[in-house]
């Protein structure tokens, strides 16, 4: 009876460390490889105790010496550098693919976006005319419409972006996914699509491609609007009105210009994700110590390529950001 009892209690011992701990949730992604689970433990951990994770885009569509210019401004001013690194989907995927590998090889995180051409545009991606491009109502039901040209161009273009993300599967990195960015706003060819055959639509499918077709399971699904504002012509619209639901999403982020720093921005990302992780998936200028006791739930944050520039962010602010003892920062790999 005494060794029934013991071995009942050792399994219910490791039944319980299996088992995300209270408040945290698994990937949305049942098939998630062992190294996106991990990734996803270890944000909320790192929230849990109160810290905030630094991040630097590299934009493809800029010179390599811009990023380069970027992190030596940041170090020159705190001795420090980002944790994690940002790439995009949008131009030359392998480049991209070889940057985050070797990154990651370096001991740092990974996040990828995609700046989509619309479904039907050929060629190297063109921001202007083809990401923030005239898309119709009528082209989007053709989209969401399996079958018709519209749709078989879109999901040419997201399997093909689907391939070069498989090498980063097989090399066992996972990846904060974060397609189809500021869906909220009026800006994209994806953006300002309210209802469920709007960009939700597009969201799930998506997933369904990348998850059940590709078994993408190293990708933890980062859903990335914009900070809301009312600006005719630049307006960004509520969260909710563009939110897929929890059970698609693993971390909600939100991108913040011009120092728009309203709480709102962060509380309501807070309610809308139902203790789900929360992160500022681009930044321009940085947010003070002050903005980041008030807003202090946020995963990471991410600045965009070139905006460490002295006219938008001074070495001041720079420092007293990356300086924060809450800020987690690369620390070299020891060989």
């Amino acid at each position: 009876m005494k060794t029934k009892v013991f071995f009942t209690i050792i399994a219910c011992a490791l039944l319980l460390s299996c088992t995300t701990q209270p408040g945290h949730f698994k990937p949305v992604n049942p098939n998630a490889t062992p190294e996106a689970k991990a990734l996803l433990a270890k944000l909320y951990k790192s929230v849990d105790e109160g810290k905030i994770i630094s991040a630097q885009h590299h934009n493809v569509l800029t010179p390599h010496e811009r990023y380069r210019q970027d992190l030596d401004r940041i170090l020159e001013a705190s001795g420090k550098v980002p944790l994690m690194f940002g790439g995009d989907m949008g131009w030359d995927l392998q480049q991209v693919i070889d940057l985050a590998v070797g990154e990651y090889e370096k001991g740092r995180l990974v996040t990828l976006m995609w700046h989509s051409q619309r479904p039907l545009d050929e060629g190297t991606t063109n921001f202007r005319e083809q990401c923030q491009g005239e898309f119709s109502d009528e082209e989007w039901q053709q989209l969401i419409t399996p079958g018709t040209d519209m749709y078989n161009g879109w999901l040419a273009k997201a399997d093909e972006v689907a391939e070069y993300l498989k090498q980063l599967k097989e090399k066992k990195i996972p990846v904060l996914w974060r397609p189809y960015h500021e869906m909220n706003g009026e800006w994209f060819w994806w953006g300002d699509r309210k209802g469920e055959n709007g960009f939700v639509k597009l969201w799930k499918m998506m997933y369904d491609r990348y998850v059940n077709y590709h078994h993408l399971d190293n990708l933890l699904w980062v859903w990335n609007a914009n900070g809301p504002r009312d600006i005719p012509g630049d307006t960004a619209y509520d969260y909710d009105l563009f939110f897929p639901g929890v059970e698609y999403v693993d971390v909600l982020a939100t991108d913040i210009y011009n120092n728009d720093w309203k709480q709102s921005h962060h509380d309501q990302l807070i309610e809308l994700g139902q203790g789900k992780l929360i992160a500022l998936g681009e930044i321009g200028n940085v947010p003070t110590p002050e903005i980041l006791q008030t807003q202090n739930r946020y995963a990471w944050f991410m600045i965009w390529t070139g905006f460490t520039s002295p006219r938008l962010n001074s070495q001041d602010a720079l420092r007293a950001l990356y300086t924060m003892p809450n800020v987690v920062t690369w620390e070299p790999k020891i060989k």
